[in-house]
């Protein structure tokens, strides 16, 4: 897996200069035309988080691996990708075109009520890809389109309006989602919940074999929540039919996974880096969630 991907990586793997007026740490914005940011006619996207936010109008068959998901999409989808998960994608057909745009959680700094991540399509374990119809596909490329003209123009306001467009996508997703998958915590036991299943999310992705899981217990992260463990260990199972451990060492199963399948690390390289100070304890950490050994998973 290579390592979080900047705006200016971004810039240097395609072969784009970087807009005159960019200026790291500020709000940056753009847009551009899926295939002109083609590499000998095909797409290459690394698996790796990236530190921006995007939003893709994608046309054709591919599939789509996120975190330690993998989904099939044909014809015409709407994607977004937050900073938090990792993502590439094989694509199945010769030809992909669409559009995609690319912006910082700062553009949008105090002009949204709320977080970014707080938008279900943005959201850990939320739902990345919204399947269209050709009428819709037809929509969302006339809001691309707009795009594209308003970030061209002299308009003194044109990143204001920019930022509706980016709000008009999300909606155009959210309409389309029914509205009982909009989840509110219904009480203290879920709202603990969530915020121990987003601490365990931002444990991930292990991005180089220096980096370490270091809360690996239900102790370490009652203690990081400031709950007693007994507390956090009721909430969850209440809340999830789980228990913390169970959902642990699920979440370390699949990094386990995506590890040995986007990235040359040796077996053991792997499971130190998640944890493991014996290549042994890995792999029976592994066989036993897994029913299968790393090595012939791998090779599968």
């Amino acid at each position: 897996m290579k390592p979080t991907e900047s705006l200016e990586d971004f810039y240097k793997n395609k072969s784009l200069s970087l807009p005159e007026n960019y200026q790291k740490g500020l709000g940056h914005f753009n847009i551009f035309r899926s295939e002109d940011c083609f590499a000998d006619g095909k797409m290459t996207v690394q698996y790796s988080r990236r530190d921006f936010y995007k939003i893709s109008l994608v046309r054709g068959n591919y599939r789509y691996h996120y975190a330690d998901k993998s989904i099939d999409v044909a014809d015409w989808t709407l994607l977004f990708h937050n900073p938090q998960v990792p993502y590439t994608w094989e694509m199945f057909s010769d030809e992909m075109s669409g559009y995609f745009c690319i912006f910082t959680e700062s553009f949008f700094t105090e002009k949204i009520k709320g977080s970014l991540n707080d938008l279900p399509m943005f959201a850990i374990n939320g739902k990345p890809a919204y399947a269209l119809t050709l009428e819709e596909d037809r929509e969302v490329a006339a809001i691309f389109t707009k795009m594209t003209d308003e970030l061209h123009s002299d308009y003194a306001f044109k990143y204001d309006l920019l930022r509706n467009y980016v709000l008009e996508l999300v909606h155009f997703a959210l309409k389309r989602q029914p509205s009982e998958t909009l989840y509110k915590h219904p009480d203290a036991n879920s709202r603990i919940t969530s915020v121990f299943m987003e601490l365990l999310e931002r444990q991930f992705p292990i991005e180089s074999t220096s980096q370490r899981f270091g809360l690996r217990s239900a102790g370490d992260f009652a203690e990081q929540l400031s709950v007693h463990v007994n507390h956090l260990n009721r909430a969850v199972k209440n809340t999830t039919g789980k228990t913390t451990s169970s959902l642990i060492a699920e979440r370390l199963a699949n990094e386990a996974k995506a590890l040995l399948k986007h990235t040359n690390w040796n077996i053991s390289e792997i499971g130190y880096s998640l944890g493991f100070e014996e290549a042994s304890h890995f792999n029976n950490f592994f066989r036993k969630h897994t029913q299968q050994t790393p090595s012939f998973f791998r090779n599968v």
